[in-house]
């Protein structure tokens, strides 16, 4: 028996799991560290943390698995993306690297849309500029740290350095690599327009790779360090949604998965680089080679509901505590006492902006058509359906690009719920199925790191055969769906009303 391992460096944690070739789990563990915030809207780590993260990871599942350390054959990583990680000419951190929630860039991205415009953006890395994106950030630290861009010799991703201190190697992959801005996203290699545009020369970017790619070896420290031997390959790895579908399976046309996190995301695997021109949804390289995944984000998904719940449910919260039930099964069977539509009570989910389909970061939430009738279990239920009202734009967009999910697998605390699940089927109107997905982004990589160790040929069957958990499926009711897309006609009308009012409201 062989065995992979999976190294999820995440904002808050990174996570290791060792799994044998069959996908079954043998070891894990995780390692938090802390996000550093020195200004409002800033966000940044010690790179150096997510090193130690990942050796104490490690050598953790390999002394703790009983595994032959021969037998461990490869690694992948996942990663948060669009985080800028800078090095100079002797290989050391300039600067805290800045992460992908990181809001300082607003000016930078401006400079690069005048630079080159909207439409040539977007044919290029598929997207317009964003804060989030890696290039605004380099443009940021060569406008305000000039003496730390002058000694600029490398620029990676997160995972990406973590690679270099565990193999001596720089290489990135496709999937990741697409959320920095610095990417031909169609012929997936790196643009020269956008090198160019950020001021920076192609040398200072990693080779590129396809996700299951060997991009080297363990080197002896990493060896001497976490009992690993330097015959264990690493693989190109995968940004942390695209590491995710592979987990979970989302490897061919027509299959995709939503997520109800923090945030929310509706993702869909394509085999073409379809982009939208109004660029809504993030188009990116995914992780299997020769192939494209469209993604919808929802900034305000399980943060909403998570929101309503601190500050008004202050009696589920000590029932809870009392019963030992977990407090959303309460709200949940408080709102499913409510019909839907919520007797004519709307939810808009914008507490932190929206980035699909309205791109805008002004617009913020609202309840509208609130009555003297309506009760706490009324706005529960509200902001449900206002998050997948929200969900379901993206799909919209989705299917205006010609990409028809034929299932949904829904992910993520949401999922948990079944009256969530129940919406997000019938608003959707498709089934939509769930299953364990814990460990996806994991055990994504490792699929991957299976596929470069030769075990299997290629990603599609090696997610045959290591995805062994069998979906539960929910079924739409017609007349559900109905009622739902009634509302969420009118839901859609709000945004283009109160347009305008949330610019003023943010000028004031």
């Amino acid at each position: 028996m062989k065995y992979i391992i999976g190294v999820d460096l995440g904002t808050s944690a990174t996570k290791t799991v060792l799994f044998d070739e069959t996908g079954k789990r043998i070891a894990s563990k995780s390692c938090e560290y802390e996000m550093l915030q020195p200004q409002n809207g800033w966000a940044e780590q010690n790179p150096a943390d997510w090193y130690n993260a990942a050796i104490e990871t490690i050598s953790f599942v390999v002394s703790h698995s009983g595994v032959n350390k021969e037998d461990v054959v490869s690694l992948g990583i996942s990663g948060q993306m669009h985080g800028l990680v800078i090095l100079d000419e002797a290989c050391r951190v300039l600067r805290p690297a800045i992460l992908w929630c990181d809001q300082r860039t607003a000016k930078e991205c401006e400079e690069i849309t005048n630079k080159l415009g909207h439409d040539t953006l977007i044919s290029i890395t598929a997207n317009p500029a964003l804060t989030g994106f890696t290039a605004s950030k380099i443009l940021w630290v060569k406008n305000n740290e000039p003496e730390i861009f002058e000694k600029c010799r490398h620029i990676m991703l997160p995972k990406d350095y973590l690679r270099f201190r565990l193999t001596g190697v720089f290489a990135t992959e496709v999937s990741d690599a697409s959320g920095m801005q610095l990417l031909d996203v169609p012929n997936r290699k790196w643009s020269d327009v956008m090198i160019d545009a950020v001021g920076i020369k192609e040398e200072y970017l990693p080779k590129v790779y396809e996700s299951p790619e060997v991009t080297g070896y363990i080197d002896s420290l990493t060896a001497e360090k976490t009992g690993l031997t330097t015959n264990v390959a690493v693989v190109g790895g995968a940004g942390d949604n695209a590491a995710a579908a592979i987990g979970m399976g989302v490897c061919e046309e027509g299959k995709a998965f939503t997520t109800i996190g923090t945030s929310g995301v509706v993702f869909a695997h394509t085999d073409s680089p379809v982009i939208d021109s109004r660029g809504r949804v993030h188009t990116f390289c995914c992780a299997v080679p020769g192939a494209w995944h469209v993604m919808g984000v929802t900034q305000g998904a399980g943060l909403s509901l998570q929101w309503f719940k601190n500050q008004f449910c202050f009696k589920e919260a000590k029932q809870a505590l009392e019963t030992g039930k977990p407090v959303y099964q309460i709200t949940d069977n408080m709102a499913s006492e409510i019909p839907i539509g919520c007797e004519n009570l709307l939810y808009l989910p914008y507490l932190m902006g929206e980035r699909t389909p309205h791109l805008d970061p002004d617009c913020r939430g609202v309840f509208f058509g609130m009555s003297a009738m309506h009760k706490k279990a009324h706005f529960i239920r509200a902001v449900m359906e206002g998050v997948t009202y929200s969900l379901y734009d993206c799909l919209c967009v989705l299917h205006e690009m010609n990409i028809q999910p034929e299932a949904m697998l829904l992910c993520g605390g949401g999922s948990r719920s079944d009256l969530w699940k129940g919406m997000v089927c019938d608003t959707f109107g498709i089934n939509v199925e769930t299953a364990d997905s814990a460990d996806a982004a994991a055990l994504g990589v490792a699929i991957l790191a299976a596929v470069g160790a030769k075990l299997y040929p290629d990603v599609k069957t090696a997610c045959k055969a290591m995805i062994s958990s069998l979906p539960s499926i929910t079924y739409p009711n017609n007349e559900n769906t109905y009622l739902y897309r009634k509302y969420h006609k009118l839901y859609s009308s709000l945004y283009s009303s109160l347009k305008n009012n949330f610019k003023e409201l943010a000028a004031l």
